[in-house]
């Protein structure tokens, strides 16, 4: 992902580097000065790193057997698709949990949902050749193809496949514009942020902004067997901008002037509380000395599956956000 970002990025920022954890840390500085004033600068977050498992253990059959690397839900991992990344290059094989075939389990086996200890991934080789070319720490990640309707994008990992692209095109809206703007931008790209913001952490420490802004995806609970009171936002009603979530509480002033500039613009948004869940905010509000912060993101179903869907005009309007708010931060 590192890679793929450091292509689309070229020529937009005046410098970049990678930090220990393994973040892209791309700066732009400011291009138009109030006299006297120092440009503020402003720490926009995006992490890189997607859920998936480590290889925790290969038995005697060549069946590996895993840890997981972020949150999953049990019920979305049965028949699934898989890459093992290895040191000899990338292998398909399949995801499941143990136990019997429908055929021949009982209406209890049916009934139960397996432990995330409980699943093992085949390849479909023999088992001294998957002792040869897999081992102990290697990576586990779903492969399942990205797919898009007249309204609609789908895909594993928009969260946060979709925060890369958003911010890389929002610097991209803001190069473009006349004028200028007054902050230095810096956009770390962040690592490990799906087992504890870690990535998020570092970069801002290292940074030191007075402004920080998140962004990732938000739930969108719009569908069939979700009480209305729980769908915290809707798809197609533009960027959800939060103002709490577990990981953080938004800077009241920041995020009132944010939404000021939305309904200023005629940039579609709602707001958002998400009672459990956080992003890379959480950890720039309280890095170093502190940072006045804010997240925001289009509303995404399905999170943490294979099936993740963003629509496409919350997605455009979190690209319009972002860029308003660079330009008049």
């Amino acid at each position: 992902m590192r890679a793929i970002v450091q292509k689309e990025i070229k020529g937009l920022f005046d410098s970049t580097h990678t930090d220990a954890m393994g973040s892209l840390i791309a700066t732009r500085k400011a291009t138009k000065r109030r006299k006297g004033a120092a440009a503020s600068r402003v720490l926009v977050c995006a992490h890189m790193d997607e859920i998936g498992f480590y290889v925790r253990h290969i038995d005697d059959q060549g069946f590996l057997w895993l840890n997981p690397a972020g949150g999953f839900d049990p019920r979305n991992l049965f028949a699934r698709r898989v890459l093992v990344v290895t040191e000899h290059g990338d292998h398909r094989g399949v995801l499941n949990p143990g136990g019997k075939p429908i055929h021949i389990s009982s209406e209890a086996d049916r009934s139960k949902v397996p432990g995330l200890e409980e699943f093992f991934v085949d390849l479909g080789i023999e088992a001294a050749q998957v002792k040869r070319i897999a081992q102990v720490g290697d990576y586990v990640v779903m492969d399942e193809p990205f797919f898009e309707t007249p309204l609609k994008v789908v895909s594993k990992a928009l969260d946060n496949r979709m925060a890369l692209f958003s911010a890389i095109e929002a610097v991209r809206k803001v190069a473009r514009a006349r004028g200028g703007h007054g902050c230095e931008i810096v956009v770390a790209f962040t690592t490990q942020e799906e087992v504890g913001l870690r990535g998020a952490q570092v970069a801002a420490n290292a940074c030191g902004a007075e402004f920080g802004i998140g962004l990732d995806v938000n739930l969108a609970c719009d569908t069939p067997g979700i009480p209305e009171t729980q769908r915290v936002t809707k798809h197609g009603e533009g960027v959800a901008i939060d103002v709490q979530d577990a990981s953080m509480i938004s800077d009241y002033e920041f995020l009132k002037r944010t939404c000021t500039l939305a309904r200023k613009h005629r940039i579609p948004h709602q707001r958002a509380v998400l009672a459990r869940g956080g992003q890379d905010a959480g950890a720039i509000q309280r890095a170093g000395r502190g940072a006045k912060c804010i997240a925001f993101g289009p509303g995404t179903r399905y999170i943490h599956t294979v099936t993740e869907m963003v629509d496409k005009s919350d997605l455009q309007a979190t690209i319009d956000l972002l860029s308003t708010l660079l330009m008049e931060l």
